[in-house]
């Protein structure tokens, strides 16, 4: 407050809406607040952790790009316990330490009394470290206090996967290219050319490539390749720089072998902008050739991507690209209106068309669509003509399948993504669409061998908290409700505004037997989509007529109109 008190208190207030948010999606009700403090009561022990973990995962991502002094971190302590109530006020010993508790905790962290811990330990899938009995202020009897640190989930990620093993074939991550044109606008180009490269490499049996997602992450950092080698499990690695002056390109690339930081080659390509194809085939040329020069030019010409007839629809596509990665409405609505100007642009381009597709296809899946008929129709048509004009592209296929599986077309959608696989055995967003689409089907094990395998493509993708829900969907496909609900709520905790997903975890709590829990997510559903009913619920919900089923009968039990 004392080096900056207006933008202290703007951040501070910016801070409690977050909290504020997830308090009410918990069930939580807010006591009393004084300053920076909040005191908040829970009808569920469980319910008041998962919030507390989700704030610190939301305040670290609000924190990412804030300079470590300038911060603001809260503690967090919860504690079961008898409380008076004073009108909305909470007082009493209970009160008191949960209090003491959250001055124990670490910046960041969370701490929790032993009533706390009894209640939450099997059920929420952290570490907790014994901190012993504490003695606390005013408070008769030692407490026995248990620590969670709730890092960022980037951090947690990478925790979680420690050092892969390196596969027994080169493996290869190609991160994002540094932006050299002066003009921050151009970043989508450089990462366009970046994606194109990995397509390419993707396609090789004999390599082993790390998924965009995961590589991404590293962007705009200065990072030591050695790291990247150890915290993504391959041997080499490609870095580079574009710059894009009027209709002239520059590309530098340098392949390293990460494991020892030792340079294999670097190159110059330069050339107009209507070469770029051109430019991204001779990289990927340049990098088979050093890593695995068994392959062939015949291999290498099979691998390449047919090309638009417009470089103007080209551009838009790669604007558009981003959006099949994004969970987020806003950005898939402008994906959508991109791929469909890339379309108007050039209506024999396959790509933009699937990408449509699938921005179509989530409306329905993620409950956003205000015409669920004319999105269902609009998805059919183009996933139809983008595999119509072109059938051996695995993106074009991995998003047609894709929306073909959410409209419930599941036999075509497996044929789809199963050729797309075989075209490219490294994509691990086709692995994890492969995933879902046997999770339809009702073949859990296929589901979470494709789950895993897109894990291990992609170790440290911002998206992990869709395949934790699809594996806890498989779960639920196999009747394996706790399981189910455990990796749906692991998803969730990732994700915290993937509300979507809190239809799957209602279903999994209400057949597991846990129906207060399952009232609590419902209630968070209910307040994301007010308008929801049963018949609207079985015609934006995908797969197996068992599956659909089995969540009517929960929902209706619960209360949801028809």
């Amino acid at each position: 407050m004392e080096h900056d008190e207006v933008g202290t208190l703007r951040t501070l207030t910016n801070h409690r809406e977050i909290m504020d948010r997830l308090i009410v999606e918990h069930g939580g009700r807010i006591a009393n607040t004084a300053g920076d403090s909040v005191l908040v009561e829970f009808p569920s022990a469980v319910e008041a952790v998962q919030c507390a973990v989700d704030i610190q995962h939301a305040l670290a991502a609000a924190n990412q790009d804030t300079s470590g002094e300038r911060r603001l971190q809260f503690r967090i302590g919860v504690h079961v316990g008898d409380v008076m109530v004073r009108g909305s006020d909470l007082l009493g010993d209970g009160v008191n330490i949960a209090a003491r508790l959250e001055s124990l905790a670490d910046p960041g962290g969370i701490c929790l009394s032993e009533a706390a811990y009894g209640y939450v330990r099997k059920v929420i899938p952290l570490a907790f470290t014994d901190l012993g009995p504490q003695k606390i202020k005013n408070i008769g009897e030692p407490v026995r206090a248990y620590a969670l640190k709730a890092t960022s989930t980037a951090q947690s990620r990478t925790e979680t996967v420690k050092s892969p093993p390196l596969p027994d074939k080169p493996s290869i991550a190609v991160l994002p290219f540094t932006n050299m044109s002066g003009d921050p606008e151009q970043d989508y180009f450089a990462d366009g050319i970046v994606e194109e490269i990995i397509a390419a490499l993707s396609r090789f049996r004999s390599l082993f490539v790390i998924a965009r997602n995961s590589t991404f992450t590293y962007k705009g950092k200065a990072v030591d390749v050695r790291q990247v080698s150890r915290e993504l499990g391959v041997r080499y690695v490609l870095e580079g720089s574009v710059r894009k002056a009027g209709n002239r390109l520059r590309i530098i690339a340098q392949l390293i072998d990460a494991t020892v930081g030792n340079h294999i080659w670097s190159e110059r390509y330069d050339g107009e902008l209507a070469d770029i194809f051109d430019l991204q085939d001779r990289v990927t040329e340049a990098i088979v050739g050093a890593i695995e020069p068994t392959i062939t030019l015949s291999e290498i010409e099979r691998a390449k991507r047919k090309r638009p007839d417009s470089l103007d629809a080209y551009d838009c596509v790669m604007r558009a690209l981003p959006a099949i990665w994004s969970q987020d409405a806003e950005t898939t609505a402008e994906g959508l209106r991109l791929a469909e100007q890339a379309i108007a642009l050039d209506s024999t381009y396959a790509l933009p068309k699937a990408l449509a597709a699938w921005c179509y296809a989530q409306r329905l899946s993620y409950l956003r669509t205000k015409n669920p008929a004319e999105d269902r129709s609009r998805a059919t048509t183009l996933a139809q003509d983008a595999v119509r004009l072109d059938d051996n592209d695995p993106l074009v296929l991995t998003c047609a399948g894709s929306a073909h599986s959410i409209l419930r077309e599941h036999a075509l959608a497996q044929s789809l993504i199963e050729k797309a696989m075989k075209l490219d055995p490294n994509s691990a967003w086709t692995c994890q669409r492969s995933g879902w689409i046997n999770v339809y089907v009702r073949q859990s094990d296929k589901a979470l061998e494709h789950f895993n395998r897109a894990m291990r493509l992609s170790p440290v993708d911002p998206l992990i908290f869709n395949i934790f829900i699809g594996i806890g969907c498989a779960y639920f496909a196999k009747t394996e409700y706790d399981e189910a609900a455990r990796w749906i709520e692991k998803g969730l905790r990732e994700k915290p505004d993937a509300v979507w997903a809190n239809r799957a975890l209602t279903a999994s709590l209400y057949h597991a037997g846990r129906i207060d829990e399952a009232k609590i997510t419902y209630a968070t559903l209910l307040k994301n989509f007010p308008d929801l009913t049963i018949s609207g619920l079985l015609e934006r919900t995908p797969g197996s007529d068992f599956s659909r089923g089995k969540f009517v009968e929960a929902f209706r039990a619960l209360g949801l109109p028809e």
